[in-house]
């Protein structure tokens, strides 16, 4: 593998796809599942909050255990590049069998439920968790990490504007000479293919450079003890699964708040739209000024550093989504322009949080003497999943706590439910990981140290 640490436009490209793929699912389970689940295949939402808490626990121990599992893991492609070869087929197959609705009694829906979004986050993980370490092994230059996360992220995007452009008017399509349950089967599919595809060029444009010696070998234990008292990392988590309970908490409510909320409204320039083409736009817009916060990802960080970035990020977001309650459901432009800035300033955080983790890896070698990449970035994927799991496991308590009934007219306590969803309570998780950041202590400075002293000691021990 070649030390260069410098990274090519066509791999950081191919890097960016895999986040592509993965975004696709992400997409469709932040924003389309929870609603596909009460609204298209019958589960009540309590059920299904319940379901998204009760499948993570596995999670727990498949995530760290994936970590491990990558690190070891020896092939002519390297330590994680095979898995993107070989589960991108199982992840686009299980992906559309969880989106599928087989004729049954509500009780075995929910079984179905159960095992299918089970497996889904089995091959997620076993996808994603070797997808996210090769960026901790691509290259150890910090600078570059940042744009090689920012690449991801362009990619995660667009992915997700892919999704959200196309979802509601294929799953019409699809729909028109059936029904909604075959309209989300096929659309589904097709994303699945397409994200199999995405995997595998991933696969075939990336490179791992850091050397198989300069991973030292230990056991899972020393692993899992190393991890569990490196305190950058437990910030991290904190900070990464409370801005991931924001993002869940308002991606989950956006089907619901304009089929329920918004309705039909007449909008300036365009006429009449009923709520399907206004959520698509709000997703669609919402996702395009998500991609210009990545973008300024780099700067911002380079300017003020990673750490101060994350924080006043998460203070924006927090405030503009609190603004967002008092929006009344016909001032569409305005609803508009306020989510905007909130997806901008929301996003800016998610190429840090890869980086940082890299830099984390790079404080644990440096304390510990043992390179954990696996298990480090593991665990971003795993606080990804509790973030996610934890906004729709709310989002559907949510809705059940203020008596909200499927494909019903609701009452206004279960619009009051739905507001809040996608404003104050996806503040509070903003704040939450404002906290958690004050506490962060890898500064630029400190970890640029932390790096010379690491290429002093390889120096060392390859001169032996």
């Amino acid at each position: 593998m070649s030390n260069n640490n410098k990274l090519t436009l066509i791999e950081k490209i191919s890097y960016g796809s895999g986040d592509f793929a993965s975004s696709i699912f992400w997409s469709l389970f932040s924003m389309f599942l929870l609603f596909f689940y009460t609204d298209v295949f019958g589960i009540s939402a309590a059920a299904a909050g319940t379901m998204f808490l009760v499948t993570r626990l596995w999670d727990a121990v498949n995530d760290p255990l994936m970590g491990m599992l990558g690190d070891r893991t020896k092939t002519k492609w390297g330590k994680f590049r095979p898995y993107l070869l070989f589960i991108a087929l199982p992840f686009a197959i299980i992906g559309i069998l969880t989106f599928s609705t087989p004729d049954m009694s509500s009780s075995n829906k929910l079984i179905y439920a159960y095992v299918t979004y089970t497996l889904m986050m089995m091959v997620y993980t076993a996808i994603n968790v070797p997808y996210a370490s090769l960026l901790g092994v691509m290259t150890k230059d910090s600078k570059e990490r940042t744009s090689l996360a920012s690449f991801r992220f362009l990619g995660g995007f667009a992915g997700g504007l892919f999704v959200t452009a196309t979802a509601n008017s294929l799953i019409d399509y699809f729909s028109a000479d059936a029904n909604m349950e075959t309209g989300y089967r096929n659309t589904v599919a097709i994303y699945a293919i397409v994200a199999a595809i995405f995997f595998i060029f991933t696969f075939l444009g990336t490179k791992e450079r850091l050397d198989p010696e300069e991973v030292e070998k230990s056991s899972f234990k020393e692993d899992l003890q190393d991890l569990l008292r490196n305190k950058p990392w437990f910030i991290m988590l904190g900070a990464t699964i409370s801005i991931l309970v924001c993002s869940s908490l308002k991606g989950n409510a956006i089907l619901y708040y304009f089929k329920y909320y918004v309705g039909t409204q007449n909008v300036i320039f365009f006429g009449e739209l009923e709520h399907g083409a206004l959520s698509t736009a709000f997703m669609t817009s919402g996702q395009i000024a998500s991609i210009l916060g990545v973008i300024l990802a780099i700067p911002v960080a380079g300017r003020i550093g990673k750490k101060n970035t994350f924080i006043l990020s998460g203070l924006v977001c927090a405030f503009l989504s609190m603004l967002f309650f008092f929006i009344p459901n016909d001032q569409i432009v305005f609803m508009f322009l306020i989510n905007q800035f909130i997806g901008m300033s929301s996003s800016i955080v998610f190429p840090l949080i890869w980086s940082i983790y890299g830099d984390i890896s790079d404080y644990s070698e440096w304390k510990t003497g043992r390179r954990a990449t696996g298990l480090i970035f593991s665990s971003s994927s795993m606080s990804q999943k509790l973030g996610w799991t934890i906004g729709g496991a709310i989002s559907g308590w949510t809705l059940s706590a203020f008596g909200f009934i499927a494909n019903e007219v609701q009452t206004d306590e279960s619009i009051m439910g739905i507001r809040l969803m996608i404003t104050f309570f996806a503040a509070a998780g903003a704040l939450l990981s404002v906290a958690f950041m004050y506490y962060y202590p890898l500064s630029e400075k400190y970890i640029s140290e932390i790096k010379e002293e690491l290429e002093k000691n390889r120096i060392k021990t390859k001169s032996n």
